[in-house]
């Protein structure tokens, strides 16, 4: 928990103020008396007795108790400055703007764990070091300009950059999105991203608190405090969007598995965000649009109303909404032509509604009472208005104002003349109202911002499982793949359907396995990992002749170590896998299998433990969804034992956190049964 004293504090110390407001410490100390910090000010500098009008200590030692501790000095006067605010001065509450910490060698991490062990040990909170500072409605504790508008109810906006903090400010408040909060976090020494979120969780008052968090992440320390509280909020009615930086997969191990291949620390960042139901973002803007489409009344269905005086900005967001599963529908019939005969001559009605660029506030008016009230198909309306800069059009914004407070329906603003009436789109800003500056952008926000899933705190299938023998299958192997007889033991102690087999070590044991199992029958190699890779795989063997000249190629292998035979099956060919992802905990991916997993890569995945309702989700959402259902009269598979097999195999590495990777691939799948046909583990304990 963040304490109280950082949050609202009574009183605040610059140390480092200075009449030049060009530095840290002159800028965020102007920035507290411009924005009227109602407790005390000090100020610490050794050569002056007033700062800006604020007396001025010349030691750290002089000055009288204080709550929160701004520092803008450099990082080697940081740790003795601290010492003697948290033993001497009570000090609970630190803001370090300085940099030269871990961020920059080994001796400033040791630095920076110093001060932290200080101000634990004070009971206190640290924001940075290497920081911008706080923004909340108490104080604007910040060294940077500018400074958003501020609204208890605007967005708590948590950011990992302090820079890119500022960038996400400035473009915001061209936009009208305001601010409750900001937290710049810096280097996360004592708090990170995460804490800042769980404070805002545990602080939260559903009358009070603001709905809207942003987050922009450059790592994440805890994924699963992240994912609770995060989750939590969304369960309280909140919306979050966040940017998590550096999606690149470039440093990660060398893949010994398909699923090693395909999963990476990127898909984790996607599946919790998934699983807790965040927006994920890959851009400024975009986090942004996002955000103030938050602000706005929530979109309840698919059909949108494209009222327009341009028509090419109309087409492109008609392709934008279209592309993304939203309905721009036709409207017509008796209303639709009294709209019309309305409009100037050369207008349409038929969706996108263009009443031409002559178009007025009036006409306009009209058309959004006709979209409220007549047309009931229409779920929202998107109003694209600019200018060619000949008149003013105040009129047509106060329209757009009063619309938006009194309608049921969603009206969301898109207005691209941010030259051209930049004095009236300031005005409608001015009057608490967001704009959408770009159509497309908006238009797949907006599809972004549907129904995000939030399966976190659902509840988890518990199966009936030989938890003895996992454990001593697991407890008596060695680091590595484990060989075939005890996967097989494995999955079968999981309930996972598994294809009979049986390992031959000659021509005699392979014609015994064949009669056990019946023709025709699959030969793959033993002592592969990659048994395709090296012809390790016959399929169809139906003859006892064919059967021993397979046996005898896969022994040719220089990898071979024996053969494995199962039935021939058929049916198509699945994927579940597995891939331990460092803090993030086992990766579940699915899709199908066989040589589809390589070629097409489509699959969905998420975080462990997995629910049925989450399993069956991340089947739907895979585009090969159809081939899994069935098409063209061919049968398909029977999801609800997908999904059983998936939540099953999510339980097992909870039971068995030792599995650092596993691949069912191919499982065999029809109407009736789903069976694994080969299967590999790797574990490390």
């Amino acid at each position: 928990m963040l304490h109280k004293n950082l949050i609202n504090p009574k009183s605040i110390v610059v140390i480092g103020a200075s009449n030049n407001i060009q530095t840290p410490g002159g800028s965020v100390l102007k920035n507290l008396i411009e924005h009227n910090f109602k407790g005390k000010l000090i100020a610490v500098n050794p050569k002056e007795t007033e700062v800006q009008g604020i007396k001025c200590y010349q030691e750290v030692s002089q000055i009288p108790k204080v709550d929160l501790a701004i520092i803008a000095i450099s990082a080697k006067f940081t740790l003795e400055t601290t010492k003697i605010l948290t033993h001497t001065k009570n000090t609970k509450g630190f803001i370090i703007f300085s940099a030269g910490y871990s961020e920059k060698d080994a001796e400033g991490k040791k630095l920076e764990q110093e001060i932290v062990n200080e101000i634990n040990n004070a009971g206190g909170t640290l924001l940075g070091p290497n920081n911008i500072g706080f923004i909340n409605q108490n104080y604007v504790g910040v060294f940077t300009r500018p400074i958003p508008k501020l609204n208890s109810k605007g967005v708590d906006f948590i950011s990992g950059s302090g820079a890119t903090a500022v960038f996400i400010i400035e473009a915001a408040m061209s936009t009208g999105l305001t601010f409750s909060s900001v937290y710049s976090v810096g280097n996360s020494a004592q708090i990170g991203v995460e804490e800042v979120l769980e404070h805002l969780d545990n602080t939260f008052d559903d009358i009070k608190s603001s709905k809207v968090k942003l987050l922009y992440i450059e790592s994440i320390e805890n994924p699963k405090k992240l994912l609770k509280h995060a989750s939590s909020l969304i369960q309280k009615g909140c919306k979050i969007a966040a940017i998590k930086a550096g999606s690149s997969s470039a440093g990660s191990r060398a893949a010994s598995s398909h699923t090693g291949a395909l999963a990476n620390s990127d898909n984790a960042v996607d599946a919790l965000f998934k699983k807790a139901g965040i927006v994920r973002c890959y851009g400024r803007n975009e986090l942004i649009t996002v955000a103030s489409i938050f602000m706005l009344p929530a979109l309840k269905g698919k059909n949108i109303a494209i009222i327009t005086h341009a028509g090419g900005p109309a087409v492109m967001l008609t392709d934008t909404l279209s592309k993304n599963g939203l309905n721009v529908p036709e409207i017509s019939g008796k209303d639709s032509d009294e709209l019309l005969s309305k409009l100037y001559l050369g207008s349409s009605v038929s969706n996108p509604i263009d009443f031409l660029a002559t178009g007025n506030a009036e006409q306009l008016e009209t058309i959004i009472d006709y979209c409220e009230n007549k047309f009931s198909g229409i779920d929202a309306m998107v109003v694209i208005f600019g200018s060619p800069g000949l008149f003013e059009v105040y009129d047509v914004y106060d329209i757009l104002h009063k619309k938006m407070r009194t309608c049921n329906k969603p009206i969301f603003p898109v207005l691209p003349s941010v030259v051209n009436v930049k004095k009236e789109i300031d005005y409608f800003i001015s009057k608490g109202n967001v704009m959408f500056p770009d159509e497309v952008l908006f238009g797949n926000a907006l599809a972004k911002t549907l129904n995000p899933t939030n399966t976190a705190i659902k509840d988890v299938n518990s199966f009936t499982v030989n938890l003895k023998t996992i454990r001593r299958i697991i407890e008596n192997s060695t680091n590595g793949f484990l060989p075939p007889q005890q996967i097989k033991e494995l999955l079968i102690a999981a309930k996972i359907p598994v294809v009979n087999e049986v390992i031959c070590n000659s021509k005699e044991e392979c014609i015994l396995a064949s009669k056990k199992l019946g023709l025709p029958v699959v030969m793959k190699i033993v002592g592969s990992i990659h048994k395709s890779d090296v012809g390790g795989i016959i399929l169809n063997i139906n003859s006892i002749d064919k059967l021993l000249d397979s046996y005898s190629k896969i022994m040719k292998i220089g990898s071979a170590k024996a053969v494995l035979i199962q039935p021939m099956k058929k049916g198509i060919e699945l994927f579940i896998g597995v891939k331990k992802e460092g803090s993030f905990g086992h990766l579940i991916l699915c899709g199908l299998g066989g040589i589809f997993i390589e070629v097409i890569k489509d699959i969905s995945s998420s975080l462990a433990p997995v629910s049925i309702n989450e399993a069956t989700e991340m089947i739907k959402n895979l585009k090969s969804y159809k081939i899994i259902k069935g098409v063209r009269n061919q049968e398909g598979v029977n999801p609800i034992l997908f999904a059983e097999i998936i939540t099953k195999v999510s339980y097992l590495v909870s039971v068995a956190p030792e599995i650092v990777e596993l691949d069912l691939n191919p499982l065999l799948g029809n109407s009736k049964e789903i069976l694994a046909v080969d299967a590999r583990i790797r574990i490390e304990k």
